[in-house]
């Protein structure tokens, strides 16, 4: 059974260049991004040690990575990017869920956001 605890990171605020529309990838716009990554907890909660958590800044650091590495088409595509570079470089990482936000999206809306939202196990 997979690990409940989980690390999450949310409203992490981002400026880029994704999207299906010329001006999207001209001007780019504000993006937010929530993610919660299912860890086992339990050794850094018992011992209290540094070195038996994973770092949030460190993940921090790799979504910021996956998310400016590749200007993207579709937001799907930057969520599952994110997912794959946390798999890659996190192995105690057991799932991932992960919403990217796209809070100007060029569609005629008076208030809101669209936004996807991407579940994933590791798979072995």
């Amino acid at each position: 059974m997979a690990t409940q605890d989980c690390i999450i990171l949310n409203d992490l605020a981002f400026y880029g260049y994704h999207g299906v529309f010329a001006e999207e990838s001209k001007l780019g716009q504000r993006f937010r991004i929530d993610i919660t990554c299912g860890v086992d907890l339990a050794e850094a909660g018992n011992t209290d040690k540094f070195s038996t958590a994973v770092s949030y800044a460190d993940i921090y650091e790799t979504v910021r990575k996956a998310f400016e590495e590749k200007r993207f088409h579709l937001i799907e595509a930057v969520g599952q990017n994110i997912v794959n570079r946390l798999f890659e470089s996190y192995s105690t990482i057991e799932w991932i869920r992960i919403r990217v936000r796209k809070p100007e999206a060029p569609i005629a809306m008076v208030t809101g956001e669209v936004a996807i939202e991407l579940y994933r196990e590791r798979t072995n």
